[in-house]
């Protein structure tokens, strides 16, 4: 029975002596993890990579921070990725469409993959739900956005027989679709007349394209427009709107342009007076923090992210108090 008793401790010592080796050669093995942007430049991903590279240092791997603007780019950037040693990767891609690729090309190379910001699309534009995700709840945040923009607005006691709104689309980018369709609901729930609200498709996601898109419009509004409400996806897209309304002659009060983002409008909420107003500061300190901390769990335990993480938390940062939110995530020094 003694005997017996002694094999049974020998080998549970040894099981236990066994799993303390695993976990130390995992402890030592270094581990990289990829965090690709498509548009490196922006504030927003360089916020997403500082927070990402804060968890690196908390945990202990190493993040590889690459730019990817186009498709040949991403593709050799896995390939680099996994020739440097790294587990697996987080990624906002160029295109969306490309994701399939990004799989076939991740799966080849023995690593894994989480989008952040924009969701992937198979090849009949279906979401690949298989592909870990963590973003923006895009419509909500858009309500959150049109919210704001009506009870600016009212505010400002403003007359909607008078008052219109230019709504920049890029229907092209689910996200963006999603998060100004959400902003036409909030005003239109806020008693803003539909016939008022102007949709006017962009070609290009950035000022001068958002500009071009507003200037098209405001050709279009009648006589007794005094007022006006401009909308978009991002701050730049309500940038360049706000600039069109400059150029045609609207004075900073008779304008109301709130973005989202908020890292994109930094230098126009520093200007003592502008027709843009605000905008609605996410969080790209949490997303850039959380799904690298996500993938090097995946990679080293094993636990796989949710399919699906979508954050609706967003601040409406103004002139009044964008210094003492920025500074609240670090973004302000």
């Amino acid at each position: 029975m003694f005997r017996r008793q002694g094999i049974r401790s020998l080998c549970c010592a040894a099981l236990t002596a066994a799993a303390v080796g695993f976990s130390a050669l995992i402890s030592a093995e270094e581990v990289k993890i990829g965090f690709l942007v498509k548009q490196p430049e922006e504030p927003w991903f360089q916020t997403e990579w500082a927070f990402a590279e804060k968890a690196a240092e908390e945990h202990g791997f190493t993040l590889l921070k690459i730019a990817v603007p186009d498709g040949e780019k991403t593709l050799a950037a896995i390939d680099s990725l996994a020739a440097n040693g790294a587990k697996g990767f987080v990624i906002c891609p160029p295109d969306v469409a490309l994701g399939p690729a990004i799989v076939a090309k991740a799966k080849r190379n023995g690593l894994k993959v989480m989008a952040v910001d924009d969701r992937f699309v198979d090849a009949n534009g279906e979401f690949m739900e298989e592909v870990p995700y963590l973003g923006m709840a895009a419509f909500e945040v858009g309500q959150k956005q049109g919210a704001a923009m009506a009870e600016e607005a009212k505010r400002r006691g403003w007359n909607w027989d008078e008052t219109y709104a230019v709504i920049n689309t890029y229907n092209e980018l689910d996200t963006g679709k999603k998060r100004t369709d959400g902003s036409v609901d909030a005003l239109l729930k806020a008693g803003f007349p539909e016939d008022h609200i102007l949709h006017t498709p962009q070609k290009t996601l950035d000022v001068p394209g958002s500009m071009n898109a507003t200037t098209s419009a405001l050709v279009k509004l009648p006589r007794n427009a005094k007022n006006l409400i401009i909308g978009g996806m991002n701050d730049n897209t309500v940038l360049g709107g706000v600039r069109a309304t400059e150029s045609a002659g609207f004075s900073a009060e008779n304008v109301i342009g709130i973005g989202i983002n908020g890292t994109d409008a930094i230098g126009e909420l520093k200007k003592d007076n502008s027709g843009f107003y605000g905008s609605m500061l996410p969080s790209p300190h949490i997303e850039g923090y959380e799904t690298a901390r996500m993938m090097y769990e995946w990679v080293t335990t094993g636990k796989e992210p949710p399919k699906y993480t979508a954050m609706d938390e967003v601040t409406l940062i103004t002139r009044d108090n964008f210094q003492q939110e920025l500074e609240k995530i670090g973004l302000w020094k």
